[in-house]
Protein backbone atom coordinates (compact mmCIF):
# COMPACT_ATOMS: atom_id res chain seq x y z
CA UNK A 1 0.00 0.00 0.00
CA UNK A 2 2.83 2.37 0.90
CA UNK A 3 4.49 1.70 -2.46
CA UNK A 4 1.26 2.61 -4.24
CA UNK A 5 1.01 5.88 -2.33
CA UNK A 6 4.60 6.77 -3.18
CA UNK A 7 3.97 5.86 -6.81
CA UNK A 8 0.89 8.11 -7.00
CA UNK A 9 2.75 10.98 -5.34
CA UNK A 10 5.57 10.58 -7.83
CA UNK A 11 3.12 10.67 -10.73
CA UNK A 12 1.52 13.86 -9.38
CA UNK A 13 4.91 15.50 -9.01
CA UNK A 14 5.84 14.53 -12.55
CA UNK A 15 2.57 15.95 -13.89
CA UNK A 16 3.18 19.19 -11.99
CA UNK A 17 6.71 19.41 -13.33
CA UNK A 18 5.67 18.88 -16.94
CA UNK A 19 2.73 21.32 -16.54
CA UNK A 20 5.21 24.19 -16.57
CA UNK A 21 5.54 25.39 -20.16
CA UNK A 22 8.37 27.71 -21.16
CA UNK A 23 7.12 30.62 -23.29
CA UNK A 24 8.90 31.69 -26.46
CA UNK A 25 9.46 35.33 -27.36
CA UNK A 26 6.49 35.37 -29.73
CA UNK A 27 4.21 33.93 -27.04
CA UNK A 28 5.46 36.48 -24.52
CA UNK A 29 4.93 39.28 -27.04
CA UNK A 30 1.38 38.15 -27.87
CA UNK A 31 0.51 37.91 -24.20
CA UNK A 32 1.96 41.36 -23.57
CA UNK A 33 0.00 42.96 -26.41
CA UNK A 34 -3.21 41.37 -25.14
CA UNK A 35 -2.92 42.19 -21.43
CA UNK A 36 -0.62 45.18 -20.87
CA UNK A 37 -2.66 48.00 -19.25
CA UNK A 38 -0.57 50.79 -20.80
CA UNK A 39 -1.34 49.53 -24.30
CA UNK A 40 -5.03 49.17 -23.44
CA UNK A 41 -5.07 52.76 -22.15
CA UNK A 42 -3.45 53.94 -25.38
CA UNK A 43 -6.16 52.25 -27.42
CA UNK A 44 -8.75 54.22 -25.48
CA UNK A 45 -7.04 57.42 -26.61
CA UNK A 46 -7.61 56.34 -30.21
CA UNK A 47 -11.27 55.68 -29.50
CA UNK A 48 -11.59 59.15 -27.95
CA UNK A 49 -10.04 60.68 -31.05
CA UNK A 50 -12.50 58.81 -33.27
CA UNK A 51 -15.35 60.15 -31.13
CA UNK A 52 -14.10 63.67 -31.87
CA UNK A 53 -14.53 62.91 -35.57
CA UNK A 54 -18.26 62.51 -34.97
CA UNK A 55 -18.42 65.93 -33.33
CA UNK A 56 -16.39 67.53 -36.11
CA UNK A 57 -18.74 66.18 -38.79
CA UNK A 58 -21.93 67.56 -37.23
CA UNK A 59 -23.97 70.06 -39.23
CA UNK A 60 -25.50 73.18 -37.62
CA UNK A 61 -28.99 72.65 -36.25
CA UNK A 62 -31.81 74.89 -37.54
CA UNK A 63 -33.50 77.30 -35.13
CA UNK A 64 -37.23 77.35 -34.52
CA UNK A 65 -38.97 80.50 -33.28
CA UNK A 66 -42.66 81.05 -32.42
CA UNK A 67 -44.08 84.49 -31.69
CA UNK A 68 -47.62 85.43 -30.68
CA UNK A 69 -47.85 89.22 -30.94
CA UNK A 70 -50.60 91.86 -30.34
CA UNK A 71 -52.25 90.20 -27.35
CA UNK A 72 -55.02 92.53 -26.05
CA UNK A 73 -56.14 91.43 -22.58
CA UNK A 74 -57.10 95.03 -21.60
CA UNK A 75 -59.41 95.90 -24.50
CA UNK A 76 -63.10 96.83 -24.13
CA UNK A 77 -64.07 93.42 -25.44
CA UNK A 78 -63.85 91.19 -22.37
CA UNK A 79 -62.57 87.66 -22.55
CA UNK A 80 -61.25 88.16 -26.09
CA UNK A 81 -57.46 88.73 -25.65
CA UNK A 82 -56.61 86.90 -28.89
CA UNK A 83 -58.91 88.76 -31.18
CA UNK A 84 -56.13 90.86 -32.73
CA UNK A 85 -53.17 88.45 -32.27
CA UNK A 86 -50.53 88.00 -34.94
CA UNK A 87 -48.89 84.52 -34.77
CA UNK A 88 -45.51 84.13 -36.48
CA UNK A 89 -43.48 80.92 -36.86
CA UNK A 90 -39.96 81.07 -38.32
CA UNK A 91 -37.08 78.73 -39.11
CA UNK A 92 -33.42 79.81 -39.33
CA UNK A 93 -30.47 77.83 -40.66
CA UNK A 94 -26.78 78.79 -40.65
CA UNK A 95 -25.05 77.80 -43.88
CA UNK A 96 -21.30 77.13 -43.42
CA UNK A 97 -19.23 78.21 -46.39
CA UNK A 98 -15.68 77.39 -47.55
CA UNK A 99 -16.03 73.69 -46.60
CA UNK A 100 -15.72 74.35 -42.86
CA UNK A 101 -17.35 71.09 -41.84
CA UNK A 102 -15.26 69.04 -44.26
CA UNK A 103 -12.07 70.66 -43.00
CA UNK A 104 -13.05 70.04 -39.36
CA UNK A 105 -13.63 66.38 -40.16
CA UNK A 106 -10.35 66.11 -42.07
CA UNK A 107 -8.45 67.68 -39.16
CA UNK A 108 -10.09 65.29 -36.69
CA UNK A 109 -9.29 62.28 -38.89
CA UNK A 110 -5.67 63.39 -39.12
CA UNK A 111 -5.63 63.71 -35.33
CA UNK A 112 -6.81 60.10 -35.11
CA UNK A 113 -4.04 59.01 -37.49
CA UNK A 114 -1.48 60.77 -35.28
CA UNK A 115 -2.94 59.06 -32.21
CA UNK A 116 -2.61 55.68 -33.93
CA UNK A 117 1.04 56.39 -34.81
CA UNK A 118 1.71 57.49 -31.24
CA UNK A 119 0.14 54.27 -30.02
CA UNK A 120 2.49 52.29 -32.27
CA UNK A 121 5.41 54.30 -30.90
CA UNK A 122 4.30 53.54 -27.34
CA UNK A 123 4.14 49.86 -28.24
CA UNK A 124 7.62 50.10 -29.81
CA UNK A 125 9.13 51.45 -26.59
CA UNK A 126 7.24 49.06 -24.33
CA UNK A 127 8.25 46.10 -26.48
CA UNK A 128 11.89 47.09 -26.07
CA UNK A 129 11.46 47.02 -22.29
CA UNK A 130 9.78 43.65 -22.62
CA UNK A 131 12.50 42.28 -24.92
CA UNK A 132 15.21 43.50 -22.53
CA UNK A 133 13.47 41.76 -19.64
CA UNK A 134 13.10 38.61 -21.77
CA UNK A 135 16.82 38.67 -22.63
CA UNK A 136 17.66 39.22 -18.97
CA UNK A 137 15.59 36.17 -18.06
CA UNK A 138 17.39 34.07 -20.69
CA UNK A 139 20.76 35.37 -19.49
CA UNK A 140 19.93 34.61 -15.85
CA UNK A 141 18.78 31.15 -16.90
CA UNK A 142 22.06 30.54 -18.76
CA UNK A 143 24.09 31.77 -15.78
CA UNK A 144 22.14 29.48 -13.48
CA UNK A 145 22.81 26.48 -15.71
CA UNK A 146 26.48 27.41 -15.89
CA UNK A 147 26.73 27.84 -12.11
CA UNK A 148 25.05 24.45 -11.58
CA UNK A 149 27.39 22.81 -14.08
CA UNK A 150 30.46 24.36 -12.41
CA UNK A 151 29.28 23.32 -8.97
CA UNK A 152 28.65 19.73 -10.07
CA UNK A 153 31.99 19.60 -11.85
CA UNK A 154 33.89 20.94 -8.86
CA UNK A 155 32.01 18.57 -6.54
CA UNK A 156 33.29 15.65 -8.61
CA UNK A 157 36.81 17.08 -8.52
CA UNK A 158 36.54 17.53 -4.76
CA UNK A 159 35.42 13.92 -4.36
CA UNK A 160 38.52 12.76 -6.24
CA UNK A 161 40.74 15.00 -4.09
CA UNK A 162 39.22 13.57 -0.89
CA UNK A 163 40.13 10.10 -2.08
CA UNK A 164 43.64 11.32 -2.79
CA UNK A 165 43.88 12.77 0.71
CA UNK A 166 42.77 9.49 2.23
CA UNK A 167 45.46 7.69 0.27
CA UNK A 168 48.04 10.27 1.41
CA UNK A 169 48.56 11.73 -2.06
CA UNK A 170 47.87 15.36 -0.98
CA UNK A 171 48.28 17.23 2.29
CA UNK A 172 45.48 18.25 4.62
CA UNK A 173 46.05 21.93 3.93
CA UNK A 174 45.61 21.37 0.21
CA UNK A 175 42.31 19.58 0.78
CA UNK A 176 41.14 22.37 3.10
CA UNK A 177 41.92 25.00 0.45
CA UNK A 178 40.00 22.97 -2.10
CA UNK A 179 37.03 22.66 0.24
CA UNK A 180 37.06 26.41 0.92
CA UNK A 181 37.09 27.06 -2.83
CA UNK A 182 33.74 25.24 -3.06
CA UNK A 183 32.12 28.12 -1.17
CA UNK A 184 32.63 30.34 -4.21
CA UNK A 185 30.87 27.86 -6.47
CA UNK A 186 28.01 27.51 -4.00
CA UNK A 187 27.72 31.30 -3.73
CA UNK A 188 27.63 31.63 -7.52
CA UNK A 189 24.88 29.02 -7.69
CA UNK A 190 22.69 30.64 -5.01
CA UNK A 191 23.17 34.09 -6.53
CA UNK A 192 22.19 32.72 -9.94
CA UNK A 193 19.01 31.24 -8.44
CA UNK A 194 18.00 34.59 -6.96
CA UNK A 195 18.81 36.47 -10.18
CA UNK A 196 16.82 34.01 -12.30
CA UNK A 197 13.77 34.37 -10.06
CA UNK A 198 14.09 38.17 -10.04
CA UNK A 199 14.31 38.27 -13.84
CA UNK A 200 11.16 36.15 -14.17
CA UNK A 201 9.34 38.34 -11.63
CA UNK A 202 10.20 41.44 -13.67
CA UNK A 203 8.90 39.79 -16.82
CA UNK A 204 5.68 38.74 -15.08
CA UNK A 205 5.16 42.31 -13.90
CA UNK A 206 5.45 43.64 -17.46
CA UNK A 207 3.02 40.97 -18.66
CA UNK A 208 0.55 41.85 -15.88
CA UNK A 209 0.52 38.13 -15.12
CA UNK A 210 -0.20 36.62 -11.70
CA UNK A 211 1.31 33.23 -12.48
CA UNK A 212 3.51 31.96 -9.61
CA UNK A 213 7.14 32.54 -10.48
CA UNK A 214 7.99 28.88 -9.98
CA UNK A 215 5.48 27.95 -12.68
CA UNK A 216 6.71 30.50 -15.19
CA UNK A 217 9.67 30.12 -17.53
CA UNK A 218 10.89 31.35 -20.89
CA UNK A 219 12.89 29.75 -23.64
CA UNK A 220 14.62 30.90 -26.78
CA UNK A 221 17.97 30.95 -28.61
CA UNK A 222 20.73 32.42 -26.47
CA UNK A 223 23.38 32.98 -29.12
CA UNK A 224 24.68 35.61 -31.49
CA UNK A 225 24.89 36.04 -35.26
CA UNK A 226 28.25 36.77 -36.78
CA UNK A 227 26.84 38.47 -39.88
CA UNK A 228 25.08 41.84 -39.61
CA UNK A 229 23.27 43.63 -42.43
CA UNK A 230 24.77 46.90 -43.70
CA UNK A 231 23.89 50.08 -41.85
CA UNK A 232 22.13 51.56 -44.89
CA UNK A 233 19.49 48.83 -44.79
CA UNK A 234 18.62 49.73 -41.21
CA UNK A 235 18.44 53.42 -42.18
CA UNK A 236 16.04 52.66 -45.03
CA UNK A 237 13.88 50.43 -42.85
CA UNK A 238 13.76 53.00 -40.04
CA UNK A 239 12.61 55.84 -42.32
CA UNK A 240 9.69 53.72 -43.47
CA UNK A 241 8.81 52.03 -40.18
CA UNK A 242 9.44 54.42 -37.28
CA UNK A 243 5.99 55.46 -35.99
CA UNK A 244 7.28 58.61 -34.27
CA UNK A 245 8.67 59.87 -37.59
CA UNK A 246 5.36 59.00 -39.27
CA UNK A 247 3.51 60.93 -36.57
CA UNK A 248 5.76 63.95 -37.22
CA UNK A 249 4.93 63.82 -40.94
CA UNK A 250 1.23 63.50 -40.15
CA UNK A 251 1.47 66.51 -37.83
CA UNK A 252 2.62 68.64 -40.78
CA UNK A 253 -0.43 67.63 -42.82
CA UNK A 254 -2.73 68.32 -39.88
CA UNK A 255 -1.14 71.75 -39.37
CA UNK A 256 -1.85 72.59 -43.01
CA UNK A 257 -5.45 71.46 -42.68
CA UNK A 258 -5.86 73.51 -39.49
CA UNK A 259 -4.53 76.56 -41.34
CA UNK A 260 -7.03 76.02 -44.16
CA UNK A 261 -9.76 75.71 -41.53
CA UNK A 262 -8.64 78.96 -39.88
CA UNK A 263 -8.85 80.73 -43.24
CA UNK A 264 -12.29 79.23 -43.86
CA UNK A 265 -13.49 80.26 -40.40
CA UNK A 266 -12.65 83.85 -41.32
CA UNK A 267 -15.31 83.81 -44.03
CA UNK A 268 -18.88 84.96 -43.35
CA UNK A 269 -21.67 82.44 -43.06
CA UNK A 270 -25.18 83.55 -44.11
CA UNK A 271 -28.25 82.60 -42.13
CA UNK A 272 -31.34 81.76 -44.19
CA UNK A 273 -34.76 82.15 -42.64
CA UNK A 274 -38.34 81.18 -43.52
CA UNK A 275 -41.36 82.47 -41.56
CA UNK A 276 -45.13 81.91 -41.58
CA UNK A 277 -47.83 84.07 -39.97
CA UNK A 278 -51.21 85.78 -40.26
CA UNK A 279 -52.02 89.48 -40.34
CA UNK A 280 -55.73 90.16 -40.75
CA UNK A 281 -57.20 90.63 -43.19
CA UNK A 282 -54.40 88.46 -44.66
CA UNK A 283 -55.18 84.97 -43.33
CA UNK A 284 -51.75 83.36 -43.98
CA UNK A 285 -48.48 84.66 -45.34
CA UNK A 286 -44.88 83.51 -45.53
CA UNK A 287 -41.58 85.27 -45.98
CA UNK A 288 -37.93 84.49 -46.64
CA UNK A 289 -34.84 86.25 -45.45
CA UNK A 290 -31.09 86.14 -45.31
CA UNK A 291 -28.72 87.51 -42.68
CA UNK A 292 -25.07 88.15 -43.59
CA UNK A 293 -22.55 89.33 -40.94
CA UNK A 294 -20.54 92.35 -42.06
CA UNK A 295 -16.82 91.53 -41.83
CA UNK A 296 -15.69 95.04 -41.11
CA UNK A 297 -13.08 93.60 -38.75
CA UNK A 298 -11.37 90.23 -39.35
CA UNK A 299 -11.47 88.64 -35.91
CA UNK A 300 -9.66 85.50 -37.10
CA UNK A 301 -6.32 87.05 -38.03
CA UNK A 302 -4.54 85.68 -34.97
CA UNK A 303 -5.69 82.11 -35.59
CA UNK A 304 -4.59 82.32 -39.21
CA UNK A 305 -1.14 83.51 -38.17
CA UNK A 306 -0.87 80.91 -35.42
CA UNK A 307 -1.76 77.98 -37.65
CA UNK A 308 0.63 79.20 -40.35
CA UNK A 309 3.45 79.32 -37.79
CA UNK A 310 2.41 75.87 -36.58
CA UNK A 311 3.14 74.47 -40.06
CA UNK A 312 6.75 75.59 -39.78
CA UNK A 313 6.93 74.31 -36.20
CA UNK A 314 5.71 70.88 -37.26
CA UNK A 315 8.29 70.86 -40.07
CA UNK A 316 11.10 71.54 -37.60
CA UNK A 317 9.85 68.77 -35.33
CA UNK A 318 9.86 66.42 -38.32
CA UNK A 319 13.49 67.30 -39.02
CA UNK A 320 14.38 66.70 -35.37
CA UNK A 321 12.54 63.36 -35.39
CA UNK A 322 14.37 62.28 -38.55
CA UNK A 323 17.73 63.19 -37.01
CA UNK A 324 16.77 61.26 -33.89
CA UNK A 325 15.91 58.20 -35.99
CA UNK A 326 19.30 58.15 -37.71
CA UNK A 327 21.09 58.81 -34.42
CA UNK A 328 19.27 55.94 -32.70
CA UNK A 329 20.03 53.53 -35.53
CA UNK A 330 23.71 54.49 -35.73
CA UNK A 331 24.23 54.20 -31.97
CA UNK A 332 22.48 50.84 -31.69
CA UNK A 333 24.21 49.49 -34.81
CA UNK A 334 27.74 50.21 -33.63
CA UNK A 335 26.94 48.87 -30.17
CA UNK A 336 25.84 45.64 -31.83
CA UNK A 337 28.96 45.52 -34.00
CA UNK A 338 31.13 46.00 -30.91
CA UNK A 339 29.35 43.13 -29.15
CA UNK A 340 29.94 40.84 -32.13
CA UNK A 341 33.62 41.81 -32.27
CA UNK A 342 33.99 40.93 -28.59
CA UNK A 343 32.17 37.62 -29.00
CA UNK A 344 34.02 36.32 -32.06
CA UNK A 345 37.24 35.40 -30.18
CA UNK A 346 35.19 33.25 -27.81
CA UNK A 347 33.59 31.04 -30.48
CA UNK A 348 36.33 30.89 -33.08
CA UNK A 349 38.46 27.80 -33.48
CA UNK A 350 40.88 27.68 -30.59
CA UNK A 351 38.94 30.57 -29.04
CA UNK A 352 38.64 31.65 -25.43
CA UNK A 353 35.99 29.07 -24.49
CA UNK A 354 37.88 26.15 -25.95
CA UNK A 355 41.17 27.41 -24.51
CA UNK A 356 39.72 27.88 -21.03
CA UNK A 357 38.23 24.38 -21.11
CA UNK A 358 41.49 22.86 -22.34
CA UNK A 359 43.53 24.64 -19.67
CA UNK A 360 41.11 23.58 -16.93
CA UNK A 361 41.08 19.93 -17.97
CA UNK A 362 44.86 19.88 -18.46
CA UNK A 363 45.57 21.39 -15.05
CA UNK A 364 43.03 19.08 -13.42
CA UNK A 365 44.67 16.07 -15.04
CA UNK A 366 48.13 17.26 -14.04
CA UNK A 367 47.17 18.12 -10.46
CA UNK A 368 45.52 14.74 -9.89
CA UNK A 369 48.83 13.16 -10.85
CA UNK A 370 50.93 15.48 -8.75
CA UNK A 371 52.44 17.27 -11.74
CA UNK A 372 50.95 20.73 -11.09
CA UNK A 373 50.82 23.06 -8.11
CA UNK A 374 47.57 23.69 -6.24
CA UNK A 375 47.73 27.40 -7.04
CA UNK A 376 47.91 26.72 -10.78
CA UNK A 377 45.04 24.26 -10.52
CA UNK A 378 42.82 26.78 -8.68
CA UNK A 379 43.76 29.55 -11.11
CA UNK A 380 42.73 27.38 -14.05
CA UNK A 381 39.35 26.66 -12.40
CA UNK A 382 38.86 30.37 -11.70
CA UNK A 383 39.79 31.39 -15.24
CA UNK A 384 37.39 28.86 -16.72
CA UNK A 385 34.52 30.11 -14.58
CA UNK A 386 35.30 33.76 -15.37
CA UNK A 387 35.53 33.03 -19.12
CA UNK A 388 32.18 31.25 -19.15
CA UNK A 389 30.46 34.03 -17.23
CA UNK A 390 32.01 36.71 -19.44
CA UNK A 391 30.80 34.92 -22.56
CA UNK A 392 27.24 34.60 -21.23
CA UNK A 393 27.19 38.27 -20.25
CA UNK A 394 28.47 39.27 -23.68
CA UNK A 395 25.75 37.23 -25.40
CA UNK A 396 23.21 38.98 -23.18
CA UNK A 397 24.71 42.34 -24.18
CA UNK A 398 24.51 41.33 -27.85
CA UNK A 399 20.83 40.37 -27.57
CA UNK A 400 20.06 43.61 -25.74
CA UNK A 401 21.88 45.58 -28.44
CA UNK A 402 19.91 43.68 -31.09
CA UNK A 403 16.68 44.61 -29.31
CA UNK A 404 17.86 48.22 -29.18
CA UNK A 405 18.54 48.18 -32.91
CA UNK A 406 15.12 46.68 -33.61
CA UNK A 407 13.52 49.43 -31.55
CA UNK A 408 15.58 52.10 -33.33
CA UNK A 409 14.53 50.65 -36.70
CA UNK A 410 10.88 50.38 -35.76
CA UNK A 411 10.49 46.72 -36.69
CA UNK A 412 12.17 43.41 -35.94
CA UNK A 413 15.15 43.23 -38.28
CA UNK A 414 17.18 40.85 -36.06
CA UNK A 415 15.17 37.91 -34.65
Amino acid sequence: MRRQVHFLMGCCLCVGAFAQTALTWQQVKDKFEADNPNLRAGELNIQESKAEEITADLRPNPDFNAVLDQLTPFTNAPFRPLVDNLPVISFDYLHERQHKRELRLESAQQGTAIAESQQLDLERNLLFNLRSAFVLALEAKALLANAKENLDYYQKELSIDRDRFKSGDIARVDLDRLVLQRAQYESDYQTAIVNARTARITLLMLLNDRTPVDKFDVTGPFEFQEQIMPLEEFHTAAVGARPDLKAALQAIEKARTDHDLAVANGSTDPTFSLDFGRNPPVPVYFGVGISIPLRIFDRNQGEKARTEIDIGHAGREKDAAEAQVFGDVDSAYYTLVSSVNLLLPYKSSDGYLETATRVRDTMSFAYQRGQAALVDYLDAQRDYRATQVAYINLVGSYLTAAAQLNMATGREMIP
